[in-house]
């Protein structure tokens, strides 16, 4: 018995098949099944249980990340933790790469950044002025969840 699932070795099966065929698979089907079995193995529970025998005979989160060809920190965030927190983490990311990734342009007064270039001071300037009550500042939420400091340069803020 071996240590792949069975869906994972399918996806082998169906890739070295095509690589010893007389006739090789079209590029885009040879790309589709190297895509495929990757996506097969990052699921398959063989790498979660790989690591996890690792750890236990002593590996090194470092040695680890070595041999998965990730940094130390992605290597932990992909398999520390029990099954529930790996789960949970993994979906918690899934719901952050679904949001939009631009700013909204809509949004009132300036970004931070737009009013720092404005007033040919430093992003942290902005912050320091706001804090000092130089500048008026607000956080705008989404109904999202994302957050934006928005700069009002226009007028010192209201004591």
């Amino acid at each position: 018995m071996g240590f792949l699932s069975e869906n994972s070795r399918a996806a082998l099966g169906r890739l070295s098949g095509g690589d010893t065929a007389a006739e090789p698979p079209a590029p885009l089907e040879r790309l589709h099944g190297i895509r495929s079995l990757i996506a097969e193995l990052e699921a398959d529970s063989a790498t979660l249980q790989a690591v996890r025998d690792a750890r236990d005979a002593g590996a090194s989160w470092e040695q680890i990340a070595d041999a998965a060809g990730l940094g130390e920190t992605a290597a932990k965030w992909r398999w520390r933790g029990s099954d529930e927190e790996i789960v949970a983490r993994h979906e918690a990311g899934r719901k952050r790469s679904s949001r939009p990734s631009s700013v909204p342009t809509e949004l009132p007064g300036m970004s931070v950044a737009d009013a720092a270039a404005q007033l040919g001071v430093s992003a942290n300037a902005i912050y320091q002025q706001v804090a000092r009550g130089r500048l008026r500042a607000e956080t705008i939420e989404l109904p999202d969840g994302r957050k934006y400091k928005r700069v009002f340069p226009e007028r010192p803020a209201s004591r």
